[in-house]
């Protein structure tokens, strides 16, 4: 029968049906590995043969097969859909399973367009040969189903119009390696073979623009892109096409629209009143919207403005889906900025008094950089009869708010004295006025008056994550942080910039934001749940995390030179992250330092620092994925996700769910985010930049299945008590069987 069924090849042969090729390929999958099983696989594909089926049908159908059977009870399932995954990947880019030279692949894809060809240039044959020797191709037979299809989905170098793939993963990560260290010197192969061999066993990871697009043409690598408008047209539109460069770059927008005056307000002395801010609001909507990113994922943003905005009660429900498009702005998602003198207001019964910006011009830059200059002058203004402006109770403000956060889950906060208070930056020089999509980046900007404004302030971050669960004690922190610090460092150099207000930023202050990935994993291996932490313990690694990030950054300005606006940082002036952070956190931890602060203090002095900011902890669905490794520091929702992603739905497992399973603590077995706040509260205390948190909330934990509002708001306090910066995400869970995760759509690593 088999030879009455024809097979078409990749290269468009056909040959008879050959069931042994088809074990072979399951039984390779399935080789050394526990709990699986070929002839399981082939018997769930349930494979209807028919003449001219492909081979890649073929594969697809096995693939679909192998990870269907992923479960808690046979987790590596995973693999052997990893394993067929790079089969079918070899084929297709090499049409056999053995890999061409790294070399002879360089020049194939530069031929087709799509590597830098560049590359040919910064290195020779020699060594292009010796990089090929270091290459570990067996290496992509350890990765995960889940990897895998992120990577040939989003990373993988392809021609998305014909669907074609032109690298495997191997080859992606030592290009990479070889783009980002090409300027260094004699040593620099060194370095390319210690970056690759840290990338490809997931010591650190890389965000999505850099696995995407470092040894392409593509010159923008920033994940994250933050972008203040001020209160004029030619600001707006200048922003808005700020917005449309970078979107289309891949970046994830933030956009500090907090100026903008509200409905009703005079324009040109009188002559017009103005519209509000939603119009305005919508109009950077469809700059977000209009591009997707590369083709990688789509546009996104979140939009920033102060508690004390006269339109706060119409801009609280942007997000939600009661009323119609005209008064719903829903594509954007919102972080709202309080400082200290709001929280005074709701803890003393009292009211907040709601102002346009453009009538109190003067209580917008203290509100960020000085808190007591800024209550002064809200007092003033609250006096003066000749201002408009609106009472409500502090109580029913701060409700609103947290209710639209719970509804929605994507209405965000922003403590705002805290995010300059504990910044690398000196807020009377470099307030700190927004942050980012995904609430964890910190910096400085300022509007542009045009697209060419040189005054402006674009700021960018980009983004890099170091492995928790693969260090095993807090001095092996120091490689990854250098050749973490070392390559982005380098990216900055080499990235484009579309903005001119960007480029001028970046060099000068040379931002990073390094986080951390497989949190969870690390505290299920070391015996500590979310609800009970080792805060001890979490306080002596994030602080060497911290301090040798640090160190690989002053170590760089010594060797080269601190970043041209150092003095503009509290580093340059010899006053780092654990002389700042909010001293409550003492009640959870008492500090015990560890590490040479005092030496490293002496070094900043004498050399400035090489980057104005090191840390920030970011969302990392797709890099956790790749990496095999829990997300960021959340703990996980379940041991065997699914995963929903552009691409389809995928399933990832917990790392060591073998010896771990009972160890690991999941999102909804928690009874409040109370254990996880202070896990944060210990991190910022080290991060000069700020953290992703999210707050999750299981009803059944509550009585009558409903969360109080009084919980929320003694969560809220507990927060800004413990120096937090920024909140992100509210999840609540909704009593599914089936744990879904949606990709984050943001400037995930």
């Amino acid at each position: 029968m088999n030879q009455t069924i024809t097979i078409k090849k990749r290269n468009g042969d056909k040959e008879p049906l050959d069931i042994e090729k088809l074990h072979k390929v399951v039984e390779y999958a399935c080789e050394g590995l526990t709990g699986v099983s070929a002839s399981e696989v082939e018997l769930k594909s349930h494979i209807q043969f028919y003449n001219n089926m492909t081979t890649k049908e073929i594969q697809e159908t096995l693939i679909k097969a192998a990870a269907d059977l992923i479960s808690e009870e046979s987790p590596n399932y995973q693999f052997v859909a990893g394993r067929l995954i790079c089969y079918d990947l070899r084929k297709e880019v090499y049409n056999n399973f053995k890999p061409r030279s790294l070399y002879k692949q360089t020049k194939r894809i530069i031929k087709k367009g799509f590597y830098d060809p560049e590359l040919l240039k910064w290195y020779t044959p020699d060594e292009f040969n010796r990089m090929d020797q270091w290459i570990d191709h067996s290496r992509d037979e350890t990765l995960t189903y889940a990897a895998m299809e992120q990577l040939r989905g989003k990373y993988l170098v392809q021609d998305r119009a014909k669907k074609i793939i032109h690298e495997t993963p191997q080859v992606a990560f030592m290009l990479i390696a070889a783009t980002l260290f090409h300027r260094y010197g004699d040593d620099r192969l060194t370095y390319v073979k210690e970056f690759y061999d840290a990338l490809s066993s997931f010591q650190i990871s890389m965000p999505t623009p850099v696995m995407a697009g470092v040894r392409t043409n593509v010159r923008q690598f920033s994940s994250c892109v933050l972008i203040e408008t001020d209160d004029s047209l030619d600001s707006i539109n200048a922003t808005s096409g700020a917005i449309v460069k970078y979107v289309s770059k891949r970046a994830g927008i933030g956009i500090g629209a907090g100026r903008i005056r509200a409905l009703g307000s005079p324009i040109n002395g009188g002559h017009a009143t103005h519209t509000g801010v939603i119009p305005f609001y919508k109009h950077f909507q469809t700059a977000v919207r209009s591009c997707s990113q590369g083709g990688v994922r789509g546009g996104a943003a979140t939009l920033y403005y102060p508690i004390w905005h006269y339109e706060i009660e119409d801009l609280l429900v942007l997000k939600n889906n009661k009323g119609t498009e005209d008064n719903r702005i829903r594509h954007l998602d919102y972080g709202v900025q309080f400082n200290k003198v709001f929280y005074e207001r709701l803890l003393n019964g009292e009211d907040i008094t709601l102002f346009s910006p453009s009538d109190v011009p003067e209580l917008y830059e203290p509100f960020f950089s000085d808190v007591d200059k800024f209550r002064e002058l809200y007092e003033i203004a609250e006096r003066k009869t000749s201002i408009k402006k609106k009472k409500i109770p502090a109580i029913e403000l701060f409700s609103a708010f947290m209710q639209e956060r719970k509804d929605t889950g994507r209405i965000y906060l922003m403590n705002v004295d805290h995010a300059n208070d504990h910044s690398s930056f000196i807020a009377e020089e470099a307030p700190i006025r927004m942050s980012n999509l995904c609430c964890e980046i910190d910096l400085p900007t300022k509007p542009l008056e045009d697209i060419h404004d040189e005054n402006g302030e674009i700021s960018l971050c980009t983004l890099g994550a170091v492995n928790w669960g693969n260090i095993k004690e807090p001095s092996d922190f120091e490689k990854p942080a250098e050749l973490l610090v070392r390559a982005l460092d380098e990216l900055l150099s080499y990235q484009d910039y579309p903005v001119l207000a960007a480029e001028k930023s970046t060099m000068g202050r040379r931002p990073l934001g390094i986080g951390i990935i497989n949190f969870a994993y690390w505290m299920a291996k070391n015996n500590m749940t979310y609800t009970d932490p080792n805060l001890e313990m979490i306080d002596e690694w994030a602080e060497a995390w911290s301090y040798y990030l640090i160190k690989a950054s002053a170590d760089l300005a010594q060797e080269k030179e601190p970043c041209e606006l150092s003095e503009q940082t509290k580093y340059g002036n010899k006053i780092l992250p654990v002389d700042t952070y909010k001293k409550d956190v003492d009640d959870l931890v008492k500090p015990n330092f560890k590490q040479d602060w005092d030496s490293l203090r002496d070094q900043l002095a004498h050399y400035g620092i090489r980057n104005s900011t090191l840390m920030a902890l970011m969302p990392s669905e797709t890099s956790s994925q790749i990496s095999n490794a829990t997300n960021g520091i959340e703990p996980p929702r379940a041991l065997v996700s699914v995963k929903q992603s552009k691409d389809g739905v995928l399933k990832q497992v917990v790392p060591g769910i073998f010896h771990l399973k009972n160890k690991y603590e999941l999102l909804w077995d928690q009874k409040s985010p109370s254990g996880y706040l202070k896990i944060c509260a210990i991190l910022q205390k080290y991060v000069d930049q700020g953290i992703s948190v999210n707050t999750s909330y299981n009803p059944v934990h509550f009585e009558d299945e409903k969360i109080p509002m009084s919980t929320l708001l003694q969560d809220l306090l507990m927060f800004y008590k413990y120096g937090g910066k920024q909140l992100y995400y509210f999840n609540t869970f909704d009593g599914a069987t089936d744990e879904t995760d949606e990709d984050c759509e943001s400037c995930k690593i």
